[in-house]
């Protein structure tokens, strides 16, 4: 299991539950309206030193958050490569005559 706050700047992953029992309903409602969903994809913008805020990008949403609130966050790290890889469309083959 990792921590969103564990993952560096660049770095992408695929959310993968988030700790609900330590979370209270209204940042529950706050994060799932933010778009932080189970399956969801999201990549590390910039990450504060000092334990200070994390810039993460959901979609086309930036979104700041708190130590404590990455640290609710599980995720899967991915890499662009992989991504990318898993959802390429094959191109279709031609037949020669």
């Amino acid at each position: 299991m990792h921590l969103l706050y564990d993952l560096k700047s660049g770095d992408l992953a695929t959310i993968s539950g988030i700790k609900a029992r330590y979370v209270e309903q209204s940042l529950e409602q706050r994060l799932a309206a933010l778009g932080f969903r189970v399956g969801k994809r999201i990549q590390v913008m910039r990450k504060a030193s000092f334990n200070g805020p994390l810039h993460v990008r959901i979609g086309s949403t930036d979104i700041i958050l708190r130590e404590s609130e990455a640290k609710l966050i599980e995720v899967h790290p991915s890499t662009a490569e992989s991504d990318c890889s898993q959802h390429a469309t094959p191109s279709p083959s031609i037949k020669e005559k």
